[in-house]
């Protein structure tokens, strides 16, 4: 870590410093707020932003310019490519693939009405790639992969492809019928 790098951003008088793991990569230009728990070999890309009461496992990958806003939660070997948004109140399993500027969204109304915020959940072993938008509340059910570009605006079922905007559900191709391995 260098000096561009915030390890512990105080956001109340009250918030802890953040607990990360062994083997822990945190490049240049990247904060980290407190009441942050990190797990083991956790890396990230350069200004990345991690928000504060969120929980990640082990072995993940947050990429150059990833924002995740507080209040969520991250299983084990995940990556989150460059330019990812991922908003609070998120879930989001174990052996993901987020590819590079793929967004989440967790307002319903933005804007126009006092509403509760309500990220998506994203099961085990899903891909979601470059440039796919997740509407709030969505789930993207277990080994399903969304399209890139594709827009999800309708729960994705189990191994699932997603694709087009607004996205369609087709069966998932045989070549996609397996476990991430990340």
């Amino acid at each position: 870590m260098d000096e561009t790098t915030t390890v512990g951003y105080e956001y109340t008088d009250d918030s802890q410093e953040p607990r990360l793991g062994e083997d822990a990569t945190v490049r240049a230009g990247t904060i980290i707020y407190d009441d942050v728990v990190i797990g083991d070999r956790f890396s990230t890309g350069h200004y990345a932003l991690v928000r504060e009461l969120t929980e990640i496992g082990d072995d993940v990958l947050v990429g150059t310019n990833t924002v995740i806003d507080g209040r969520s939660i991250i299983g084990s070997n995940v990556s989150l490519q460059t330019g990812v948004y991922v908003p609070s109140k998120t879930t989001i399993g174990d052996q993901v693939f987020i590819g590079p500027h793929a967004v989440l969204t967790n307002d319903p109304h933005p804007i126009r009405q006092e509403v509760e915020l309500a990220g998506p959940t994203i099961e085990s072993h899903v891909s979601i790639g470059a440039n796919a938008t997740v509407m709030p509340d969505m789930t993207i059910g277990e080994g399903s992969f969304v399209a890139a570009g594709a827009i999800v605006t309708d729960d994705v079922p189990p191994e699932t492809l997603a694709i087009g905007a607004p996205a369609e559900h087709q069966p998932l191709p045989e070549a996609l019928q397996r476990r991430n391995d990340i």
